[in-house]
């Protein structure tokens, strides 16, 4: 049994904010800070996005919300009865909520009957955490059609309240590189997708071969982190076990944080996947038509690009998809939108493969699934 992409969704909150505007919504905690901001654009190359705080930081949104309106136009544009719908699968970097889980948030806002869910919760490979969970379910029979989607709502961390007074501010008003990266790198939004398990009659359906994702935990400390409170070396203590919840908050525990040397260590980790998925036959890379790969910043697009040149095993630059300079790095979003936008550009052809890749720097994933357009 085969389970097919059949539609996909999403929804991007506001206008496009400007490189130039990002500090009214992020909030401006210091004319050095700034600075910093500025570096970090022009090494992630990213030109517009979208967030889900005003310019006073206040929101009428939410992480699952918002996955339920890209669902919602992912049912817009599907040929099937919601009603018939058994599974949905959410992922996100952060929830809304420490309890319950995103997926049943979701499924409130979608309104739609009682239904099989499950919540993913990592970082941008939560995304094919949940397409892998729903494509499973639809392919071994359990349902016929499935959900699955990423939303992330990263801004509502990064406005000044969250850093000044704590234990991370330097004395020149700025933050650690490994904060400021993420300030000016993440935004919001979110897309999902319909699984189910015949292609549609009509329009565009996605077969999925395949879809591979592999944990190197065992051999990386965690690289992106939120919830914890940074110790001598690779410390970490939780914020649960710190006495107070001001304590934790002044030490900076509420705070995502990347260390950047550890995500480029990745690199080659992330290719050898690539290489060993060539070696098992599963890639070919001169029969992918389009590579969509979820990369958060231009600089690390150029060091992929080097060490898959020099591997060999390089797939040309213009077969690649992206909306990462016009739509920012929505983290668990980000492969969903690639796709919407991929299938809403009409440049799809039957018999067309699509390659679908998804680091995460967390604590190290690597994730590629095969799609052919049917």
């Amino acid at each position: 049994m085969q389970a097919y992409i059949n539609a996909t969704g999403q929804y991007l909150p506001g206008a496009a904010v400007s490189n130039a505007q990002m500090g009214d919504y992020i909030g401006h905690i210091s004319p050095q800070a700034d600075r910093l901001g500025a570096l970090t654009l022009r090494q992630n190359g990213i030109r517009s996005r979208h967030y889900a705080v005003g310019k006073d930081g206040s929101s009428e949104h939410t992480a699952s919300g918002m996955a339920a309106l890209a669902l919602k136009d992912c049912l817009n544009n599907a040929a099937i009865d919601p009603q018939d719908i058994g599974f949905l699968a959410t992922s996100t970097t952060q929830n809304d909520m420490l309890v319950p889980g995103m997926a049943s948030q979701t499924h409130a806002a979608l309104g739609l009957p009682p239904m099989e869910i499950a919540s993913l919760q990592s970082v941008c490979a939560s995304s094919m955490m949940a397409v892998k969970y729903a494509s499973l379910q639809v392919a071994s029979g359990e349902h016929r059609a499935a959900l699955a989607c990423g939303s992330e709502f990263s801004s509502r961390y990064f406005r000044p309240g969250k850093y000044l007074g704590t234990d991370v501010m330097r004395d020149d008003g700025t933050l650690p590189g490994d904060a400021e990266f993420l300030r000016w790198t993440l935004s919001d939004g979110a897309a999902g997708l319909m699984i189910e398990d015949t292609p549609r009659e009509n329009g565009v359906s996605l077969r999925i071969d395949w879809i591979s994702l592999r944990s190197f935990a065992d051999r990386f400390a965690p690289c992106m982190t939120g919830g914890v409170v940074q110790g001598e070396g690779d410390a970490l203590t939780p914020w649960s076990h710190i006495g107070t919840i001001d304590d934790a908050a002044s030490a900076g525990a509420f705070q995502l944080r990347q260390d950047i040397d550890a995500l480029y260590r990745m690199l080659p980790v992330w290719l050898g996947e690539f290489m060993r998925l060539v070696d098992d036959g599963k890639i070919v890379t001169n029969e992918v038509d389009w590579f969509c790969c979820h990369y958060s910043a231009r600089s690390l697009r150029e060091e992929m690009t080097k060490l898959a040149t020099k591997a060999g095993c390089m797939i040309p630059e213009e077969r690649w998809f992206t909306n990462l300079y016009d739509k920012g790095n929505v983290g668990a979003a980000s492969i969903f939108l690639i796709l919407d936008d991929l299938v809403r550009s009409e440049k799809l052809e039957s018999g067309q493969k699509i390659l679908l890749a998804v680091p995460e720097s967390g604590q190290c994933i690597m994730s590629y699934a095969m799609l052919t357009v049917v």
